[in-house]
């Protein structure tokens, strides 16, 4: 049976040592999974040990500010997933007296949690026999099973989450779930790579149809591409000698909502005729930096411009921070890496 290999294959050669690991915590856990979210483990490892040292558990996430938590989260990207871990945190401590639900159906009504992670959550913590289906799950699962519909059609997708459920183990399942669970993730990041995949080490190998058929990389299928669009966009970076930042915070909806950045402008001119005229000739353009998002690949244009001291007015909406306290803010990772080098 295919889940009795993967979770003896988990038991001796998957992943036990992740942070999130071991006491089955749902905080941690769950934490986990939203930072891994289109984030490689590696990445991610860091900014979970900094995250659990300033809030361990539920109860003093949810009472942070929001800028606390951006703050922490600067750099990691993806910011909503931060703005819903809040919400969710404060909507369990209201309406679940701050313990998570054990059933992935409730979990999905929370902010920020879909389907996989709301199963991951409860068959890793709860032993809930509930499937997930993230990236790598998928690509296991198709290669396996030789699952080669459209994925980008919402009813072969629904179609590979039954053949997922199916597949679950049937009995203890307090044991059997969160290895399997972890299991087929392991094998997704660790074996059943995207490219050269090693087919000798996947204790799924002798039913695998895709190694059978020779062509793993054919699996899993899915034609609808992300339409990528590109933009230009100037920053306003104002400063002083002792390193005061001018920062805006920016609206939501929009990009980088929420976090503390530069004034942007749509091009060189805006910036310019934003500024009162005598400050023109202080202006000094540095180098474009590109920064890619999941939808879009920026071009940033930075413009400095150095104040004498943070009691000037550059004549821009914002405000003075001084070093001591803009590190702190949870700032976008361009911006953030153009502040740490200067």
């Amino acid at each position: 049976m295919l889940a009795d290999q993967v979770v003896a294959w988990q038991r001796v050669h998957g992943r036990n040592t992740l942070p999130w690991q071991g006491a089955r915590d749902p905080y941690r856990v769950w934490l986990s999974e939203i930072m891994l979210q289109q984030t490689q483990v590696a990445t991610v490892l860091d900014y979970f040990a900094r995250f659990v040292q300033r809030f361990p558990d539920l109860a003093s996430l949810a009472p942070a500010s929001l800028d606390d938590v951006l703050g922490l989260w600067s750099g990691l990207g993806y910011y909503s997933r931060a703005r819903n871990l809040h919400r969710c945190a404060v909507q369990v401590c209201r309406d679940h007296g701050g313990v998570f639900p054990p059933h992935a159906e409730v979990l999905e009504t929370l902010p920020g949690i879909g389907r996989s992670t709301a199963a991951a959550i409860t068959s890793l913590c709860f032993g809930e026999r509930v499937a997930i289906l993230d990236g790598n799950v998928k690509r296991v699962l198709c290669r396996v099973l030789g699952f080669d519909a459209d994925l980008s059609v919402r009813a072969n997708e629904q179609a590979l989450w039954a053949h997922a459920t199916a597949l679950l183990p049937t009995r203890q399942l307090a044991h059997n779930m969160p290895r399997y669970t972890q299991g087929l993730m392991d094998l997704g990041a660790t074996v059943c790579t995207l490219r050269q995949p090693n087919c000798a080490a996947c204790p799924l190998a002798a039913a695998c149809t895709a190694k059978r058929l020779g062509a793993p990389e054919r699996f899993p299928v899915k034609t609808r591409k992300l339409k990528r669009g590109a933009q230009s966009i100037w920053l306003l970076w104002v400063t002083t000698a002792r390193n005061d930042v001018w920062l805006k915070q920016r609206p939501t909806p929009g990009v980088w909502a929420g976090l503390y950045c530069f004034p942007l402008f749509d091009d060189r001119a805006s910036l310019q005729a934003a500024l009162p005229t005598p400050l023109h000739h202080e202006l000094a353009d540095g180098p474009p930096v590109r920064h890619v998002l999941t939808h879009k690949d920026l071009t940033l244009h930075p413009v400095k411009l150095v104040l004498p001291h943070a009691r000037s007015q550059p004549g821009v909406e914002g405000a003075w921070f001084d070093a001591r306290r803009w590190p702190g803010l949870g700032l976008p990772a361009p911006v953030r890496k153009l502040l740490s080098r200067d």
